[in-house]
């Protein structure tokens, strides 16, 4: 029996005090297309009288939160019975997702959540890093977010020079390089007088290690009129502007821009004012905690920095630009 189903069961006997429910390969598994039965094994048992399948997913083939609840909606067509995804750990903006979208599912030894049953058992919430628990702060998470997203990617980076291009003071620098060894995320070390750190997994590895630690860059969000604020209209397209550059979605109604709190201050100085509510032609502006131009060159803002944006949107449409973004990474 796998590993996982194995699991699955200890699991079931703990919280339910089920005795091992009889679980058996799934029949009808062979009528599902093939990419299915690749990301998925599938077996079947009954829970509390409820016939139900379980889509174990393979560790070689990472599933896509945004296509999940597609592909068990395929299998609860065919089987006529609930289809509960199965993983071995899932992130807390993961767990929300599939909460919010009322998709079935077991972590082993973690939470059960199966809405057709009317259970949601939480036991604790295992991370995929339990070193990340704490938040990064702004600059801290600036840093690294730059760090992974230099071209060629080194492991070897000299925080200062970073530092230095985002403004950060010093003392901002010890800190930042306190919090990113703390976490795990890298590891200090030195190079004649200079202080370097280094990431000792591939970018894509520490990217979702530092997941948990991170936060949307969006303090608040302004609106503007758009006559007047040409001289002073940010750069750099963000939220949903910026994914359509990325992707296959659509146009917001009103562009959306990102600024630093500096450039507010300075847009407002000069005689930019926020408007009570969005009117015809506004435009939205995002106030963000660190400088929206971590990428030099770029008419939008970095392709990490977006995704923390607009993480939490439940919308389909967005969850799957963002994972059109996320392959367009060079990781």
């Amino acid at each position: 029996m796998p590993t996982q189903a194995t699991a699955v069961l200890h699991y079931l006997h703990e919280v339910l005090g089920i005795d091992a429910p009889d679980l058996r390969p799934w029949g009808r598994a062979n009528e599902l297309p093939y990419f299915l039965r690749d990301a998925f094994q599938f077996s079947e048992l009954e829970l509390l009288g409820q016939p139900v399948v379980l889509a174990i997913g393979r560790a070689e083939a990472k599933q896509s939160l945004s296509e999940v609840r597609t592909w068990l909606d395929k299998v609860l067509a065919l089987a006529g019975q609930p289809a509960v995804y199965v993983t071995d750990a899932l992130a807390s903006y993961d767990r929300r997702r599939l909460i919010e979208q009322k998709v079935p599912f077991i972590v082993p030894g973690n939470q059960l959540y199966l809405p057709d049953l009317g259970l949601d058992l939480r036991e604790y919430f295992r991370q995929r890093a339990p070193a990340t628990e704490a938040t990064l702060s702004p600059s801290a998470q600036a840093m690294l977010i730059t760090a992974l997203l230099r071209q060629p990617w080194q492991p070897d980076w000299q925080p200062s020079k970073v530092a230095a291009a985002l403004g950060y003071t010093p003392m901002t620098l010890s800190r930042a390089v306190r919090e990113l060894t703390a976490a795990g995320l890298a590891a200090a070390h030195t190079v004649g007088r200079s202080r370097w750190l280094r990431m000792e997994l591939p970018p894509k590895q520490v990217w979702e290690r530092a997941r948990p630690a991170l936060r949307t860059p969006v303090r608040r969000t302004v609106w503007v009129a758009a006559h007047g604020v040409a001289a002073h209209r940010p750069s750099r397209l963000a939220g949903l502007s910026a994914l359509a550059r990325h992707s296959m979605l659509s146009e917001p109604k009103w562009p959306v821009h990102a600024l630093s709190a500096a450039d507010w201050k300075a847009a407002t100085d000069a005689g930019v004012r926020e408007l009570p509510d969005p009117e015809a032609g506004a435009q939205e502006w995002q106030l963000w905690s660190y400088s929206p131009a971590l990428m030099p060159n770029a008419s939008t803002v970095d392709p990490l920095s977006l995704t923390l944006s607009l993480q939490e949107n439940a919308d389909d449409r967005i969850q799957l630009a963002l994972d059109e973004l996320k392959r367009q990474l060079s990781w």
